[in-house]
């Protein structure tokens, strides 16, 4: 257990040390890259139901892609986050502007007054934070666990997608088991399928 949380720490202390080097103008000229490959990737654009997050600070920033992808009429499905057990509820939906609220811990979030719930099955494609990865679809979250029970609960048809920038991608990441991996990671540089 200790050789794994030392082998996270010391890829997160990496990928900082390396986003550290950009400037704001370099990150968004990065994530613009990233932004056009998802908007051209055949799941996406098959995709009825997508599941997408509202980033945090350390996230890649997914506003664009949420507004961009309600402008292209796609089911926009965000989480509302729980105390229970960390999960996640999921909700569609129609507005951004209209649609998300503040929560508790300073995340937008679905107003589950007014939008409609959403079973996990239904989801087509899912869109998974990060704060690291490596080229077999590993991941390191924020250690809440949230994202990574979600992965298990997604349908075998569903496609696990994280969005990074290619520095955020490491050599080798420890992971209990490999059922939390995400299928796909779309860089600025490329798109790495799970080998």
């Amino acid at each position: 257990m200790d050789e794994i949380k030392n082998g996270k720490n010391n890829n997160l202390t990496l990928v900082a040390e390396r986003l550290e080097n950009f400037t704001k103008e370099e990150l968004l000229e990065k994530y613009e890259e990233i932004e056009t490959k998802l908007f051209k990737f055949a799941n996406f654009l098959e995709a009825q139901l997508i599941f997408l997050y509202t980033p945090t600070s350390n996230e890649i920033p997914t506003e664009r892609i949420i507004k961009k992808a309600l402008q292209i009429e796609k089911g926009v499905v965000l989480p509302v986050f729980t105390d229970a057990k960390n999960a996640i509820k999921l909700y569609k939906i129609n507005k951004y502007n209209k649609d998300l609220v503040t929560s508790a811990n300073d995340i937008l979030e679905p107003d589950i007054e007014k939008c409609k719930k959403i079973l996990v099955e239904d989801i087509d494609i899912a869109i998974i934070p990060g704060l690291a990865f490596d080229d077999k679809g590993g991941r390191i979250g924020f250690g809440n666990n949230f994202y990574t029970k979600l992965i298990t609960k997604l349908p075998e048809t569903c496609r696990k997608v994280a969005l990074a920038y290619e520095d955020q991608i490491v050599d080798q990441i420890q992971m209990e088991s490999r059922k939390f991996t995400v299928d796909i990671i779309i860089t600025d540089k490329r798109v790495i399928y799970k080998i």
